[in-house]
């Protein structure tokens, strides 16, 4: 169960059932009027920021259109900046790490500015009951595929697993090789070295929105720690020599054009922005480059055949992996002279720096194994078998994952057991070797998920993205992606982010004009308040005309219900305008699924009369399932319903929780 509930971050609906699990019970004593302060609600049409008070932390909400600071332009179907910025009332200071939940939904009469109204409704977002489902939920991400074709796949998790569905294709003009994203998450770079251009698509819209020329065949990207440049590899090949475009991401214009040196280019950085280290494999050298002047400093002999590089902020050292006589050369990050160079044997591929920085991982795709070095004392600690031709190192908070190019088999290793005995774990990371693909990308085929303890794994001869979390077998769920192979795999995430000390802040496209309520909700201290604001109507941004016009009510009297046991899940639909019910739909169907959608079910459930339908769902493990409901017919779909959470336990927990207390087991 522990590993199930962490697994639900994932989706970001289950952190949210996590904070409300305390929250209903709690809400019907507190004395909101006594704890908090707010400023009272705006005008229509001024949106001026809102404030409220509450154990000593102030929130300040705003809204504003992303195209302008007027706030009073706020209109429906067009992008806003939402932000709140959370201080310590006593000390001035910012509250940081309190990870925030906010819904946004059109004002249907009700006076959220009581606060007894305001828990009602946030307790109702939080366990899905009837009319609660907000128009904007704030706490989502989105899972994005680098195909082998000449596009990305969107893929939006609450209705992609299993089945995927996609949310939308990013058309490019040529096929992407390696792909970066800004900091605030709000801009994605992919290379095109077939076009000699960097592509640059707005996350916010999902759209292409330019194209920068960036020398004969960029390939490698990277964005330095301050995010000032992006730094795209030029891989050009005969009389030009190669180096790197650097392109300003305020201006979207190059900056400079610098040669480093002939071969593929690997890209790294000092962590403090000031010089950027660039591999020139064919001529067995590192450049560095000075990023205030834009200009090589000098180049340095880096073994025969540079192929990978990582910046250690604990050693403050670069460590230069040579494949071809195995060398790991050691430079230091200030004054650029060899330290040292680590001694290992020819095959050496991809070399990485776990995220504390005190141990580097090399994989040596020769020999099978994957070699780690202590970044303090620059010695190897241990050399560990890793699957036939290990190729891709990614990190999770707590293990390092090495792909292997000749087989499914992910190798993992506990970051906590280095220096000690390793605690070495395997799992098969799809259904064919990740070498079957048609060809190979520099891009990672691994990205951390939401939580910290799992990860995706992209395996493009399957054609399937891998949702795995720690302490399994196996992966727990994919992603299909309707026969394309995703080269790579990353996240957009659009739920509240921390994105300066205190303050959270996402993008959002207003769903409807007129007053809309913003529910808050933080954990710690407890906080849930509801702000008002307005947006002028945008009849081009109208949502169809029959959405809500149809009520499900679930039939379900216990919430609770034992894993691989059937149970009869019943529910009436009715015309909500009418009260009249919806007979005899044949196209009624049921998506029940394990969050984060580890699991999951769609079938078509059978009338039976007076707008009853039934369905017969068993779920085949402990935790907690949502259940969406949709009819084309009537032009609902599993967003446009509330929707119903179930939790479920065991046979053997169901049957002890029920012995009297005297009973022995």
């Amino acid at each position: 169960m522990k590993k199930t509930r962490r697994a639900l971050y994932f989706a970001a609906l289950f952190f949210s059932l996590l904070l409300g699990a305390g929250f209903a019970a709690r809400a019907q004593n507190e004395k909101a009027s006594a704890a908090a302060v707010a400023q009272p609600t705006p005008s229509a049409g001024t949106n001026a920021p809102q404030k409220v008070i509450r154990e000593g932390v102030e929130v300040e909400f705003t809204i504003e259109p992303v195209a302008s600071s007027d706030m009073s332009r706020l209109t429906a179907g067009e992008d806003a900046l939402v932000r709140f910025r959370v201080t310590d009332t006593a000390t001035k200071n910012p509250v940081t790490g309190v990870k925030p939940s906010a819904w946004i939904n059109q004002n249907t009469g009700e006076d959220t500015g009581d606060p007894r109204v305001c828990r009602e409704k946030v307790s109702g977002y939080l366990q899905g009951t009837l009319r609660s489902r907000a128009d904007l939920d704030l706490n989502t991400f989105y899972v994005l595929a680098l195909n082998q074709e000449a596009n990305i796949s969107v893929i939006n998790p609450l209705v992609g697993f299993g089945g995927s569905k996609l949310l939308t294709l990013i058309m490019l003009k040529s096929s992407g090789e390696d792909w970066a994203l800004t900091s605030d998450q709000e801009r994605l770079f992919v290379s095109l070295p077939l076009a000699g251009q960097v592509a640059v698509v707005d996350t916010a819209t999902w759209k292409v929105t330019g194209y920068i020329e960036a020398g004969a065949r960029p390939t490698r990207l990277a964005l330095q720690p301050d995010g000032k440049y992006l730094w795209v590899a030029d891989d050009a090949e005969g009389e030009r020599a190669g180096g790197v475009t650097v392109i300003d991401t305020a201006t979207l214009k190059p900056a400079a054009t610098i040669a480093t040196g002939a071969g593929h280019h690997e890209l790294a950085f000092s962590d403090d922005s000031r010089f950027a280290f660039v591999t020139n494999r064919r001529d067995g050298t590192l450049s560095v480059v000075e990023v205030s002047k834009l200009s090589k400093l000098r180049d340095v002999k880096a073994g025969a055949a540079p192929t990978s590089l990582a910046f250690s902020p604990l050693s403050k050292a670069v460590y230069v992996a040579s494949e071809t006589d195995g060398a790991i050369t050691v430079v230091d990050g200030r004054t650029h002279a060899v330290l040292e160079t680590i001694a290992a044997r020819p095959g050496l591929h991809t070399l990485r720096i776990e995220p504390k920085g005190r141990y580097g991982f090399v994989t040596n795709s020769t020999e099978n194994v994957v070699h780690i070095f202590d970044a303090s004392t620059n010695r190897f600690v241990h050399t560990l078998q890793a699957g036939k031709a290990p190729d891709q190192l990614s990190f999770s908070d707590a293990f390092a994952y090495v792909r292997s190019a000749g087989t499914e088999d992910v190798t993992m290793i506990r970051l906590s057991t280095i220096g000690k005995d390793p605690d070495v774990r395997h799992f098969p990371g799809g259904q064919s070797a990740p070498g079957k693909a048609s060809s190979p990308s520099l891009a990672d085929s691994f990205f951390p998920a939401p939580g910290g303890d799992s990860m995706l794994v992209a395996n493009a001869p399957d054609g399937v993205i891998y949702y795995y979390t720690e302490g399994m077998a196996a992966p727990l769920g994919n992603f299909q992606n309707y026969r394309r192979e995703p080269k790579a795999v990353r996240v957009v995430d659009r739920s509240l982010r921390e994105v300066a000390p205190g303050v959270y802040k996402t993008n959002v496209k207003l769903p409807e004009g007129g007053k809309l309520d913003v529910a808050l909700l933080i954990d710690s201290p407890r906080i849930a308040h509801c702000f008002s604001v307005s947006a002028k109507p945008n009849p081009a941004a109208r949502k169809a005309a029959n959405r809500g016009a149809v009520k499900v009510e679930y039939l379900v009297k216990d919430r609770g219900v034992r894993a691989g046991e059937p149970f009869k899940l019943r529910f009436k639909l009715t015309d909500e305008a009418t009260g009249q019910p919806k007979n005899n739909l044949k196209d009624v169907r049921v998506l029940t699924f394990l969050a984060p959608g580890i699991w999951q079910s769609r079938d078509f459930a059978q009338a039976l009369g007076d707008g009853v339908y039934e369905l017969g769902v068993t779920v085949p493990e402990e935790g907690f399932y949502m259940v969406f409901v949709e009819s084309r017919a009537l032009g609902v779909g599993f967003r446009d319903v509330p929707y119903l959470t179930l939790q479920a336990t065991s046979p053997a927990a169901a049957d002890a929780s029920t012995k009297p207390a005297d009973e022995k087991p």
